[in-house]
C-alpha cells in the first residue's frame, strides 16, 4: 500500500492527514508518523497499514476527546458515551479516557464538586443534586465528599421560601403548589414541613397534598 501524501493540518499543527492510493484519508500526530516513519511515496506493507489505521483510529478518539473537554466539563462516563457514538473501538476509548485523566482534562472528583457547587447555588436540594450527579455519570464513590460541600440547607430553603410568600403564611392551593416546587427541586418532606413552619404555616396536613 503506497502512501500517497503526507499533509499537516492547516487548522492545527499536531494533526497530520495520510492519503493512502485507495483514497483513504487518515488523521495521525506525530507519534504515528514517527513509529512508521512515514513519509510521502513510502510503501507499506499490509500490516503497517493495519497499523496506521489503528494508529489513525485512537489518534482521532484523543484529539476528539480534547474538544469535547475544552467546550466544557464532563464526567469519565460521559465522554465514552460521546466517543462511542461517534464509532470509536472500546480500546481507543479506554485509551483516550485514560490519557485525558492523565493531562487533568478529565477529573470526576473536580466534576462532582461542580455541579454540586452549581446546583447549590441555583437553590436545589440534595435529592435533586443528587439526581445530578447520577444522570451525568458521576462515580458514586465520588458523590459523598462533593455533597459534603453543600451549605446548610436551612439558607437555601428559606430563601426560596421567602422569595415565594413575602412575609405571609401559605394557605390551601398555595401552600400545595409551594410544597410540590419545593419537591422538585430535591428537598425532602422534613426539610420543607421545618421551612414552611418557620413561616407560621401548618403542617400537619402536607403529607396529604
Amino acid at each position: 500500500m503506497k502512501l500517497i501524501k503526507l499533509v499537516q493540518s492547516k487548522k492545527s499543527p499536531d494533526r497530520w492527514y495520510a492519503e493512502l492510493e485507495t483514497g483513504e484519508s487518515l488523521r495521525v500526530g506525530l507519534s504515528e508518523i514517527a513509529d512508521l516513519s512515514l513519509y510521502a511515496g513510502r510503501e507499506l506493507s499490509e500490516e503497517e497499514t493495519e497499523k496506521l489505521r489503528a494508529g489513525s483510529a485512537s489518534f482521532s478518539a484523543k484529539e476528539r476527546s480534547l474538544r469535547l473537554l475544552s467546550s466544557r466539563q464532563m464526567s469519565r462516563k460521559e465522554l465514552e458515551k460521546k466517543l462511542r457514538e461517534k464509532g470509536a473501538a472500546e480500546e481507543d476509548i479506554g485509551d483516550a479516557a485514560d490519557l485525558m485523566e492523565r493531562i487533568g482534562a478529565l477529573n470526576d472528583s473536580e466534576y462532582a464538586a461542580a455541579i454540586v457547587r452549581h446546583y447549590s447555588k441555583r437553590g436545589y436540594g440534595k435529592g435533586r443534586i443528587t439526581q445530578e450527579l447520577y444522570r451525568r455519570g458521576v462515580q458514586k464513590e465520588l458523590w459523598e465528599e462533593a455533597l459534603s460541600e453543600l451549605p446548610e440547607e436551612t439558607g437555601a430553603i428559606d430563601a426560596l421560601v421567602s422569595r415565594r410568600l413575602r412575609g405571609r403564611a401559605p394557605e390551601g392551593e398555595e401552600k400545595k403548589k409551594l410544597c410540590d416546587m419545593l419537591l422538585r427541586r430535591g428537598y425532602s418532606w422534613t426539610e420543607i414541613k421545618e421551612a414552611l413552619n418557620r413561616y407560621g404555616a401548618n403542617t400537619e396536613e402536607i403529607e396529604e397534598f
